[in-house]
């Protein structure tokens, strides 16, 4: 069997033939399919909504109401049927230290910012930018989210603070070794019960049956409550109010859909589809803005409840849709029984989400590409693990770009050769883009002290990419009139005619001219250049 190599060849591994494709919708038997994949996301998202608003320091409901709410919501209106949002902790943590400066009211009136500044961006297509994350950055956002999901999974083995021991651990590590064995079986069994949905309720048989001494859901917190309640959070509507959720709601919408955008991208690769971005951050800030009036702690979307949901069948919106009115059926009617499943149930779920999600293609990977990438790669995995995903994708992005800048830089040359068409001219023939990382290395490569009267720059093969490109092309002109010399610039753009300050005079129009822009001119809500 052939080895997956990238992440694209992983994702087709991942990948589940879709019945909705024979006949053409959704069918009972994908109905089926999307309400069962529905449930068992529902059931691995209680353990994880009540531990992220213990981590953020508030009551368990408001996680299990945000994990309702933006679950909802995005299923019905989001960019990529089969994604699954909710509470995460990588918002979580962010939250922290204004609930316990200001309280839970701060919280939700941030939320709702939260959610306008995500719709912002979706109503000025921001999203589109999500393009520009590298290959190398995905890997390691892939990592180190199924290290975080691993690390998340550890305090399910502690008790009042304290780590499990004695029979309670070997019994709950032998039912999270049960649980995953099931997942791996069951598919080869029968698949008319989602594998992960089966070993839950397995596992959770023989834990009541047997009446097993394993923490369960209940021992978290109770589920019990009634229907989420519209109410304006309880904050003085003032500038000093604003001056302090605005820094927290413009990090946590950062977050939020930095982490929304990638997965995406991920649900995307193993489903198939494209696009949607500027719609999921519409549907990320609409759902904000609904938990934050409805006492919720907001949310984005989950890699692991997703990657539940895509391996169990789900591809359509019922899934998500499902997920989150099963959510609210616990909380509302089946609490009680819901406080019975044991954690290491769930656990072992998450750990399948964990081997699942992992590229562990990129050891081999780290091995074949070139040093800069693998270094991005596990740079992105070990500040997603330190940091948070939002610091970690900046970071690699950034590292990315100054590696490709130096590399692109270093490529600029001129071939010198006398030219054909006037005796005693030298032609200079450009090669490599000409932008801010090259210009200094372009400006260096002429001498008009030793040159002849008549000299020739052909950009034939290199290509002017912003501002600094035409500062250097005018600063070299200027050297050669200086020194008393004619200047012919040819193969330059129409753009760059108009654009140049100094040296427009001195190009020479030729019918073989190419006809790019230059990016930094380029005006994105008119479609037009500049100066047009």
């Amino acid at each position: 069997m052939t080895k997956p190599t990238t992440l694209s060849d992983f994702a087709k591994r991942l990948r589940i033939s879709d019945p909705s494709k024979k006949n053409g919708g959704l069918g009972i038997g994908q109905i089926r399919i999307e309400v069962l994949a529905g449930l068992t996301v529902a059931l691995a998202l209680v353990p994880e909504a009540v531990a992220f608003a213990f981590v953020a320091g508030v009551d368990p409901l408001v996680g299990l109401y945000a994990a309702f709410m933006v679950g909802l919501i995005t299923a019905v209106f989001g960019g990529r049927p089969g994604m699954i949002s909710g509470a995460t902790g990588a918002l979580a943590v962010v939250m922290v230290a204004l609930v316990a400066d200001h309280g839970v009211q701060y919280l939700f009136a941030t939320v709702v910012l939260m959610g306008i500044i995500q719709l912002l961006a979706g109503v000025f297509r921001l999203a589109k930018f999500i393009r520009m994350v590298p290959h190398p950055v995905m890997l390691g956002f892939v990592n180190g989210l199924a290290i975080v999901i691993f690390l998340a999974q550890m305090e399910q083995f502690k008790i009042h603070d304290e780590w499990m021991s004695g029979v309670t651990l070997w019994m709950t590590l032998g039912l999270v070794a049960g649980t995953m064995g099931l997942i791996w079986l069951a598919p080869k069994i029968t698949k008319f019960v989602p594998a992960p949905l089966l070993a839950i309720g397995v596992v959770a048989a023989i834990v009541i049956g047997f009446d097993l001494p394993v923490p369960r859901v209940g021992d978290l917190a109770s589920l019990e409550g009634g229907l989420p309640v519209f109410a304006i959070p309880d904050v003085p509507f003032t500038f000093e109010t604003l001056k302090i959720i605005f820094p927290y709601a413009f990090i946590l919408a950062a977050i939020g859909l930095i982490e929304s955008l990638l997965t995406l991208n991920l649900v995307g690769t193993i489903t198939g589809k494209r696009g949607g971005a500027s719609k999921e951050s519409l549907a990320q800030g609409a759902a904000n803005v609904a938990t934050g009036f409805f006492g919720g702690m907001g949310g984005c979307a989950m890699i692991g409840q997703s990657m539940i949901n895509v391996k169990s069948g789900g591809r359509h919106r019922l899934s998500g849709i499902s997920a989150a009115l099963f959510l609210l059926a616990f909380i509302l009617f089946a609490s009680s029984l819901i406080e019975l499943i044991p954690l290491a149930a769930l656990v072992g779920v998450m750990f399948m989400v964990v081997i699942g999600t992992f590229a562990w293609q990129s050891f081999r990977i780290l091995r074949r590409v070139p040093l800069s990438d693998a270094l991005v790669i596990v740079l992105v995995t070990v500040v997603t693990v330190a940091e948070d995903l939002a610091v970690a994708v900046v970071v690699g992005v950034i590292v990315s770009a100054l590696v490709y800048s130096w590399n692109a830089a270093s490529r600029i040359r001129a071939t010198i050769r006398p030219s054909e068409t006037e005796i005693g001219a030298r032609v200079y023939e450009i090669d490599g883009p000409l932008f801010f990382g090259s210009a200094g290395s372009f400006k260096e490569l002429f001498n008009p002290e030793d040159d002849p009267d008549t000299v020739i720059l052909d950009f034939m093969g290199s290509r002017v990419v912003d501002h600094s490109a035409l500062q250097a092309i005018d600063a070299v002109a200027e050297q050669y009139e200086a020194a008393g010399k004619r200047l012919q610039l040819r193969h330059l753009t129409p753009d760059c005619h108009r654009l140049l300050s100094k040296a427009g005079q001195l190009m020479v129009d030729m019918e073989d001219d190419p006809h790019y822009r230059v990016a930094v001119d380029y005006d994105i809500k008119t479609g037009r250049m500049g100066g047009e």
